[in-house]
């Protein structure tokens, strides 16, 4: 699963302690976790999935962040992207589904990517990236976006809580069809 969200996440923070419990719920349920491999919710998920015994890949960009040091201790395995949107083209790639928690524009820009690769698909009869975001933030975007933009409500799902996220993932038909993977 691609997990999405804030890099300005504190440790021991309820936005952390949501990110980690993220990743460690789809670790147990056998599914790896891709992020941006840096810190805040990208290391929290890392570490909540690596603690539970999953897969986790860091997708880095050190060309657009040469402040940071590299990818959190929790990647296992890292994968260098040159470019914002080649980066989120490869998290989206390697993911079976995408979880959105809260952030900033660069969630954002995340979430609107997934949402668009899912109404591209819907059109050419392709598989969906089942995507789910947390928060009221969230729903409040999506409702604006589908209300003011046409965009299909129904290719984003937003929930309350980390726990309804992947619940709701795992329930999804290409999730169920493709688990074999180790993302």
């Amino acid at each position: 699963m691609a997990v999405f969200g804030s890099s300005r996440v504190e440790p021991g923070s309820d936005e952390w302690l949501d990110a980690e419990e993220t990743g460690a719920r789809c670790a147990r349920a056998g599914l790896g976790v891709v992020t941006g491999g840096y810190g805040g919710v990208m290391e929290a998920a890392s570490k909540g999935a690596a603690l539970a015994g999953g897969t986790v890949v860091g997708v880095i960009a050190p060309t657009l962040f040469p402040g940071r040091s590299g990818a959190n201790p929790y990647v296992g395995e890292v994968v260098v992207a040159q470019s914002i949107a080649a980066r989120i083209d490869v998290l989206t790639a390697m993911a079976l589904g995408v979880i959105v928690l809260p952030g900033s524009i660069g969630t954002a820009a995340e979430l609107l990517v997934s949402w668009n690769i899912n109404d591209i698909e819907k059109r050419r009869g392709g598989a969906r990236k089942p995507t789910v975001a947390v928060g009221t933030g969230w729903s409040e975007l999506t409702r604006l976006l589908a209300t003011d933009m046409g965009a299909d409500p129904a290719e984003i799902e937003t929930v309350a809580t980390p726990a309804e996220a992947v619940g709701w993932l795992l329930e999804q038909p290409e999730i169920l069809e493709a688990k074999k993977s180790p993302i």
